[in-house]
């Protein structure tokens, strides 16, 4: 009598990375020590990076501007109040050196005596009136006069050197006050970073989004691994930068960030992350570092000439918080390992 054989169906299996073909135990305890990373990139895009041992400071000063720039507030608005401060007590001084050596001050109450400022009757008038000087303020109590050709050409050097002082320190305050860091704290990234299966392929993903109505115009997101390594010749490269494909080839890295969107890395045979397995990514001293740059769009109806460029930036290390098996919704029955990475 023939008997019912149930033929093998041959399940066709796609091609995985070690993360999904590492046959490891689906609970993993939470309780486990977190490893103390020090990262290089902090969660709020800044740097974690200290320059020791510089020998040529000078450097700093040749390009200044910049230099004043980069300075915290404290020290900017210190240094603001100190140069215009400092270059009013120096020409104040020197008024005060011309008043006293063609002798005005010993003719103070003389109406016949024609002084080089009129009203200056000692350090403090004169330290106002390079003060009006400087300042264009003009009350008109203290005026030079016409008999005095040192005082003339003082003048004309106070307002030429007051003038430079005021496009350096205006400009490097307009720089300060506009630059767009503080646009970057509504560009939010998502807590975690998710690995997991997205048409057929395992991917790294992890969402990006702008909490105001305000677009970033020309926005562009790009990503770099973190990671120390040593070449086939025995040189070792600490901290070391790989590029992570975030659809560069595609243009799926140029945004347009009206709502939050999700940014897809493919962990393909060239994804630096092919080799590593599930066992091995919480071991891996490794930091994922995301970029996103873009133009912030220009506010108000006063037509300001141009807009910003803004760049965030955050980072993630492979601090496994969750780690599950997900089955996929199709008849393939292969099991994914989703790890949830902060």
């Amino acid at each position: 009598m023939d008997q019912d054989v149930e033929s093998p169906v041959a399940i066709h299996q796609p091609k995985l990375p070690k993360q999904a073909r590492d046959d490891l135990p689906r609970h993993i305890s939470r309780d486990r020590t977190k490893r103390k990373i020090q990262r290089y990139v902090r969660k709020d895009g800044k740097c974690n990076v200290h320059h020791g041992n510089v020998r040529e400071t000078y450097r700093y000063l040749t390009d200044i501007f910049t230099t004043l720039v980069d300075l915290k507030w404290r020290f900017n608005l210190l240094i603001f109040v100190m140069v215009y401060t400092v270059t009013w007590l120096f020409f104040g001084m020197i008024w005060w050196l011309i008043a006293y050596i063609r002798g005005d001050m010993d003719h103070i109450e003389d109406p016949s005596w024609t002084p080089c400022v009129t009203n200056l009757n000692g350090f403090v008038s004169a330290f106002l009136f390079s003060i009006e000087t400087e300042t264009t303020i003009g009350y008109g109590y203290r005026v030079i006069t016409d008999k005095c050709p040192e005082g003339i050409i003082l003048l004309l050097i106070q307002s030429v050197l007051g003038s430079i002082v005021n496009a350096f320190m205006v400009g490097c305050m307009f720089v300060k006050i506009s630059q767009p860091k503080k646009r970057a704290e509504t560009l939010v990234f998502s807590t975690h970073a998710v690995i997991s299966m997205r048409d057929g392929k395992l991917c790294l993903m992890f969402r990006v989004g702008d909490l105001r109505n305000s677009h970033i115009v020309e926005a562009s997101i790009r990503a770099k691994l973190i990671k120390s390594k040593q070449t086939s010749e025995g040189e070792f490269i600490p901290l070391n930068q790989t590029d992570i494909n975030v659809g560069y080839y595609t243009g799926d890295d140029r945004l347009f960030l009206v709502s939050p969107l999700i940014i897809s890395h493919e962990i393909n045979q060239q994804s630096p992350f092919w080799e590593i397995s599930k066992a091995q990514l919480p071991k891996e001293e490794l930091e994922i570092v995301v970029i996103l740059e873009g133009m912030v769009e220009a506010t108000g109806k006063t037509g300001r000439a141009g807009p910003l460029r803004a760049k965030c930036s955050t980072s993630a290390v492979p601090d496994v918080l969750t780690c599950y098996s997900y089955r996929m919704l199709n008849p393939t029955p292969v099991d994914i390992a989703v790890c949830l990475v902060t």
